[in-house]
Formats: structure tokens, C-alpha cells, sequence
């Protein structure tokens, strides 16, 4: 995942699918949020991230 994403990029690739809302749907509190966090990022990367800093600040801030 591009550090220096635009807002529509993040935007565009970070909406939550309905079939996504299951899989989160079991977790709570700040585990829902993480989980959630780390599909995303995984789903455009590959990858998941090494480090809280590999992770935009706008993904972070909402």
C-alpha cells in the first residue's frame, strides 16, 4: 500500500463489502477496528503491514 495515498485512493480501495461485514461482524471494540484495518491493507498489498507506520495516517484518523 502507497505511504502517500491520496484521500480517493484510500477512499476507493478502504469501503467494506458486505461478504468483508461477516468476517468483522464476530469481532469488538478495538479488535474490530485492527482486523479490519489489516484486511484492507492486505487486500491492496499482499502483504500485511511490518510496521504502524506503514499504514496511511488517513486510514488511522477515521
Amino acid at each position: 500500500m502507497k505511504r502517500n495515498s491520496n484521500e480517493d485512493e484510500l477512499l476507493g480501495h478502504s469501503g467494506v463489502l458486505s461478504i468483508e461485514r461477516k468476517l468483522i461482524g464476530n469481532k469488538t471494540g478495538v479488535s474490530r477496528l485492527g482486523f479490519t484495518v489489516l484486511l484492507k491493507y492486505f487486500q491492496q498489498g499482499a502483504r500485511f503491514p511490518s510496521k504502524k507506520q506503514d499504514i496511511p495516517e488517513k486510514i488511522l484518523e477515521d
